[in-house]
């Protein structure tokens, strides 16, 4: 999957054994979809998704 490294600013490709999603819930209710990785670096890699993107993923939740 493709994130974009601010560090870097450029797009890193990391690895699906490396993914980890997660929700995050706002004050109003609304819930946002996210994938998380880090990359070789070290830097936290955060990407937002559909609801249908999320649920199709194959990887452990946060």
């Amino acid at each position: 999957m493709q994130f974009y490294n601010v560090k870097k600013r450029e797009k890193v490709e990391v690895d699906e054994e490396k993914l980890k999603k997660t929700t995050y819930k706002g004050k109003g209710g609304q819930v946002r979809y996210a994938v998380r990785a880090v990359d070789d670096d070290g830097t936290n890699l955060t990407r937002f998704v559909s609801k249908d993107d999320w649920d199709g993923l194959d990887v452990p939740e946060e």
